[in-house]
């Protein structure tokens, strides 16, 4: 008789693929969610050419959680930054987050003060990205100021069928540094993961869609995973 195990198992792999965060997650609860994000980032070479290596930052974002059908977290950050390579510069920036369900039980304002190297590099393979960001977080329902550690990694690989569209991925991990009377314990706080596709309209335009998935780490609550639709538009003048 003809064994079938061959046969069902590229079926089956993509079923144990597909129920790993769930079976990893035990009790953690899920959500659909929808994120989009703007990000505008220029020189000051426009006022005088002795600013070209003074940048700005602009950024805003809105994230539909339950199903996408509420607005469960907005942000504005804003930020200054300086290169002091063709590759590599330095930020300091500003952040305002508005926060509700089901992020959270009881809505609320954060502020953020935060310091990042970035650094882009091209390859053979395509274009390496790597964000090193330091946040100091002040929230309206505590008093501590919570120290948060971000690395990012992100790589984009141009097809060449389709010079203007690019497979992306890309890894952030957020790890807590000390322990605030808000935020929960200290130590790993989330994880998100983004495979997509990305266009370039132009070489100022250029947008990344594709699914995003965030794991989150709570101490006094089910961990949380979201499945979501991200949605971005950048900006580089």
């Amino acid at each position: 008789m003809k064994d079938r195990s061959n046969q069902r198992l590229p079926w089956l792999l993509p079923a144990v693929l597909l129920s790993a965060p769930r079976l990893a997650s035990g009790e953690s609860l899920e959500d659909f969610q929808t994120w989009g994000n703007i990000t505008a980032v220029g020189g000051f070479g426009f006022v005088d050419p002795k600013f070209t290596s003074l940048r700005y930052w602009l950024e805003g974002q809105g994230r539909f959680g339950e199903d996408t059908s509420r607005l469960s977290q907005s942000m504005v950050r804003p930020a200054l930054g300086l290169a002091i390579h063709e590759s590599a510069s330095v930020w300091l920036g500003y952040a305002w987050i508005f926060t509700d369900r089901p992020f959270t039980g009881h809505r609320f304002d954060e502020n953020r003060i935060w310091q990042q190297f970035l650094w882009t590099q091209r390859t053979a393979i395509g274009t390496f990205t790597s964000r090193t960001r330091l946040e100091q977080r002040f929230a309206e329902t505590g008093s501590d100021v919570g120290w948060r550690f971000r690395q990012f990694v992100k790589l984009s690989v141009p097809l060449n069928f389709a010079p203007d569209f690019s497979l992306v991925g890309w890894d952030e991990v957020f790890v807590r540094i000390n322990k605030a009377d808000w935020s929960g314990g200290d130590g790993f706080d989330q994880n998100r993961l983004f495979v997509g596709l990305g266009y370039n309209f132009n070489k100022e335009t250029r947008t990344e869609v594709g699914y995003m998935n965030q794991y989150i780490r709570r101490a006094e609550a089910p961990d949380r995973i979201s499945h979501v639709l991200s949605v971005n538009l950048y900006l580089n003048y």
